[in-house]
């Protein structure tokens, strides 16, 4: 049989992987060595040469994307239909088998699935039919406390509480969502695999009937599978199942959703005789960008061992930026770009790859200034996200309380009671007396329209705006911004979702306080009469209302390192390379592994760079509402500095130091406006601070104060008006 077609394309270990005959092979398929291509030709390989019936394989990937291509490209390699393979997802495989075998599941044949917002509106009904305040048991966190303990395929009654107070009040919820799903059919995406399990634990025959059908089992990005996976995996194999599975220990970086990279270990461990390929050639990144992704991961001690090489060229060295500060960090990763679109190459094939989704608001602003046009991959853009706009609306209503749509978004957020039947009594009085809903709530109130109960609340809220409004009249605009969400207690709301997303909202609120404490009122809209407050809301509001690049257009792409994985781009920038950004403040302080796992995402940051790769890093960083001095990240440390190249810094920016002696006026400032590192100065707003550093010359010198009271600010000192102490 010719069988060229199926291999001709393939390196050695690739064959080696797709024409193993042992029962049991796990392929380690580093960063960009054609995992993709493996499966597909062994899934060929199987039914061309080794004569498996289509009906005998079942292949699983993590996205229905990737099942699509698997099985478009199957078909082209076998010539014929692929539709009666099982190919998909866990979670539609999962589906399809319970809608096959709904009575053995205990299921109505008109099950329903649950998505995660009509979950956690089953929730949040739960609760309150409960009798318990959401604030303090937040539907979100029990959506997550509930999908995390399926994911290790545990029930309600499983669960060992020891009658602690917390744990067995979540306890509790689950066993009544639990309750109410399976009276009404419902089946949410966890109880797909949990579900699925159960059905083969408690009907041997319906397990016996699948492990004779499916004698083939390749599985994708394997070291992405939870518990339930592996242990519906294993259940299936049996002992006669053939188990082909494919990752990379190196890629896990979904631990915190429960991903489990010890799986690869577990599989050499829990079946007999595996067989395992590495798949070490790379086909995307240039030499030297491979050499220092190698040695970075090599400092990870749990890891199952390979290197990645290429026959391509050595490339550029990887070019480290130190940055003054993060604003300087977003200009010369633009400036880079542009030179990018100068050269005639497409704005798409470069990516700027940042930690924390609070990044992208600088890049997201310099990247409009310069007209280069972008999109926020699987996100959102920065005054698009939720929390951003919750805190904008009460700076709105402190700007104008008759702001109807900024009313209507907090007036409930954080929970205070004021529901839907208020609300309609608040719009019902707008309506028939002509008037905004902060003026009908204020006339409802003293009308005692509402219950006493709604009163005291809607009396309460309005008091909020009231004292907010005059405390805060005189403030800086950074200062406005953190006290509206202090006041409000909005970072308090977002801290009781589950983990990853509250660290999220709680840091794009802090970048938005760093957003209005940098904000400088344009000269045009000062001309026009329009304070710092309103000039700010209409910033954000045009920020906003721009509409990001569609997914087809030649934009620049935004991204967490996270939704990197899988992409590639011939220009990629890692921006944020500082010890408490990447690795994350957590990842340090906790043991568990949170560290390698960090490292991994680096690694994963680094090998989606083809050509040229940046890291940058900056010496000062506001986070937080404060200016901090930033260490540049251990990963910088940990590649060799013969594959680094650093970018020198223009000669206008002279970084802060602190002198031996008295220090002279920076070079390019005339006497008059000269002071020296250092030295205490008054501002006329700010009080008193310490000159930190200078960038600049002449006219166009800034000045960098730390103000004893307001924090680190960035002056141009030709108009500051400092004075010296």
């Amino acid at each position: 049989m010719d069988v060229s077609h199926l291999l001709d394309e393939l390196n050695e270990p690739q064959r080696e992987a797709v024409t193993s005959s042992n029962s049991h092979v796990l392929v380690l398929a580093g960063a960009g060595s054609g995992k993709t291509r493996v499966l597909v030709h062994r899934l060929a390989w199987l039914i061309q040469v080794e004569h498996v019936s289509p009906l005998g394989v079942l292949a699983v990937t993590f996205t229905n994307k990737a099942a699509g291509e698997m099985r478009e490209r199957t078909g082209k390699l076998l010539g014929f239909s692929t539709r009666p393979l099982w190919v998909g997802t866990f979670h539609g495989i999962a589906h399809r088998l319970l809608r096959m075998h709904c009575q053995e599941a205990d299921l109505p044949e008109t099950f329903q699935i649950l998505d995660a917002e009509d979950q956690q509106r089953l929730l949040r009904r739960i609760i309150r039919d409960e009798g318990m305040n959401e604030a303090d048991w937040p539907a979100r966190q029990a959506q997550w406390f509930i999908n995390a303990r399926k994911d290790e395929g545990q029930r309600p009654q499983n669960i060992e509480h020891l009658d602690h107070p917390v744990t067995s009040t979540w306890v509790h919820i689950y066993k009544r969502y639990q309750d109410h799903c399976n009276r009404g059919g419902l089946v949410d995406f966890a109880e797909l695999l949990l579900r699925a399990h159960e059905l083969w634990l408690d009907h041997p025959d319906v397990l016996e009937h699948y492990r004779k059908r499916l004698q083939h089992l390749l599985i994708d990005e394997f070291q992405d599978t939870n518990a339930i996976q592996y242990a519906w995996l294993r259940l299936l194999a049996g002992d006669s199942g053939r188990m082909f599975v494919v990752g990379d220990d190196d890629q896990s970086i979904y631990g915190w959703r429960g991903a489990k990279v010890e799986n690869i270990q577990y599989f050499v461990r829990d079946f007999p005789d595996v067989r395992t390929v590495r798949l070490e050639q790379n086909y995307r990144s240039t030499g030297n960008i491979l050499d220092a992704a190698n040695a970075l991961i090599a400092n990870n001690q749990s890891r199952m061992g390979k290197k990645l090489w290429t026959d391509g060229p050595s490339g550029k060295p990887i070019q480290v930026y130190a940055a003054f500060n993060e604003q300087d960090e977003a200009r010369f990763v633009v400036e880079r770009i542009q030179q990018w679109l100068d050269q005639g190459r497409r704005a798409d094939g470069s990516a700027i790859l940042y930690r924390t989704t609070a990044q992208s608001r600088l890049f997201e602003e310099n990247l409009l200034q310069a007209s280069i046009p972008y999109r926020v991959y699987g996100g959102q853009r920065f005054f698009e996200r939720t929390e951003v706009k919750d805190a904008l609306a009460y700076l709105r209503l402190l700007n104008n309380p008759n702001d109807d749509a900024a009313l209507e978004r907090v007036v409930n957020k954080p929970a205070r009671a004021i529901g839907a039947k208020t609300l309609a009594i608040i719009r019902l009085q707008a309506r028939e007396s002509g008037l905004t809903l902060w003026q009908a709530a204020g006339e409802c109130v003293s009308q005692e329209k509402f219950a006493k109960r709604a009163g005291t609340v809607v009396s309460a809220f309005i008091q909020l705006i009231d004292s907010m409004r005059e405390r805060m009249q005189d403030w800086t605009l950074g200062k406005q911004m953190q006290g509206v969400i202090d006041d409000s207690a909005l970072a308090s709301h977002y801290e009781k979702e589950p983990r990853e997303r509250m660290e999220t909202r709680i840091e794009n609120l802090g970048e938005l306080v760093n957003a209005a404490d940098a904000f400088i009122l344009p000269v045009e809209d000062a001309e026009a009469g329009l304070t710092e407050l309103q000039s700010f809301l209409s910033h954000a509001a045009l920020e906003a209302g721009e509409t990001q690049g569609e997914s087809w257009e030649d934009c620049v792409q935004l991204m967490t390192l996270h939704s990197a994985k899988g992409l590639e781009f011939p220009l990629v920038f890692m921006a944020g390379m500082e010890d408490g950004l990447f690795p994350h403040r957590r990842s340090v302080d906790e043991s568990g592994g949170r560290l390698e796992e960090e490292r991994r995402l680096c690694y994963v940051g680094m090998t989606r760079a083809r050509e040229q790769l940046y890291i940058s890093y900056a010496e000062t960083r506001r986070m937080y509402g404060s200016q901090n001095y930033c260490r540049p990240s251990r990963f910088i440390d940990e590649m060799p500095a013969e594959l680094l190249e650093e970018v020198r810094p223009r000669i206008a920016v002279h970084r802060p130091y602190v002198p031996a002696r008295p220090s002279t006026s920076p070079v390019g400032l005339s006497q008059d406006l000269a002071f020296s590192l250092g030295q205490a100065v008054l501002h006329s707003k700010f009080g008193e601070g310490t000159v930190m550093a200078f960038e600049g010359a002449g006219e166009h010198t800034r000045v960098h104060v730390n103000f004893h009271d307001e924090g680190a600010k960035w002056l141009v000192l030709a108009y500051a008006n400092l004075q010296a102490c």
